[in-house]
């Protein structure tokens, strides 16, 4: 392997390391450098996710009912990744919805206990996407979980390509920017695989998730931009999540 492809190598696994529990050579370098370039591949990241949910997904609907294969899916992509998009979503709804002031907001979100206002987000979500994906043929959602995967891991590369980190820097694992490069490959891995959706669903159905993805996205990224001024690792995990189940109401709507 030359120099330049083991560095995109590491490139790569440093967002699998950071977005994911899946086993890393322990001797993996690290540097901030590394961390801003891994941006890159964080819709690839969330491909190898969407891929191992939708096989558990298919494996398991081929001897159990459609809803029991969802959930298992879905148990094996919050495995894959140790829940870590799923406490973000919770942490920042209890957060933004319980924290009156900008300062109090982000307090709440560095609690790891969870509130009110976060259990009732989370179990919302997620009983949202296994009921939509179950209401899908098999085949769909097995495309749907992939593509959604993908697609809401471009969102949150957007969300820092666009507003400001809304921490003090210098914590570890923080990347506040994401450089040009980055953006531009993960924006062009997300907008193909809409493009397959499209082939797959059609282009009306990508047309109508696209849209309700949107939405769902951009509303919480006006809270939270009106709340605490900026986006912090939470409020990335709630646009993914928020942004994987609009992609799943949007195909549900049409089909």
């Amino acid at each position: 392997m030359t120099s330049r492809a083991q560095d995109e190598w590491h490139v790569f696994l440093t967002a699998v390391q950071f977005l994911t529990r899946l086993p890393v050579p322990k001797d993996l370098p690290f540097s901030e450098d590394l961390m801003l370039r891994a941006t890159r591949y964080y819709p690839l990241v969330g491909g190898v996710i969407g891929v191992i949910g939708a096989a558990v997904l298919w494996a398991a609907s081929l001897a159990l009912p459609m809803a029991v294969a969802v959930l298992l899916s879905m148990a094996a992509t919050i495995f894959a990744t140790g829940a870590f998009h799923e406490d973000g979503m919770a942490d920042a709804a209890d957060g933004l919805g319980g924290g009156m002031t900008r300062d109090r907001a982000l307090e709440i979100m560095r609690d790891s206990r969870i509130g009110t206002y976060g259990t009732v987000a989370l179990g919302m979500v997620l009983a949202l996407k296994a009921t939509v994906l179950t209401s899908l043929a098999v085949s769909d959602a097995v495309v749907a979980v992939i593509l959604a995967h993908i697609v809401s891991r471009a969102a949150t590369v957007q969300i820092v390509s666009m507003d400001s980190y809304a921490r003090e820097v210098g914590a570890k694992f923080v990347t506040p920017t994401v450089v040009p490069g980055a953006y531009r490959f993960a924006m062009l891995t997300g907008a193909l695989t809409l493009l397959v959706g499209a082939v797959w669903f059609g282009i009306g159905a990508m047309l109508v998730a696209v849209a309700v993805a949107g939405v769902a996205a951009g509303v919480f990224r006006a809270m939270m931009l009106r709340k605490v001024q900026g986006y912090t690792g939470d409020c990335l995990g709630a646009i993914q999540q928020l942004s994987e189940l609009g992609l799943y109401l949007g195909l549900a709507l049409w089909l």
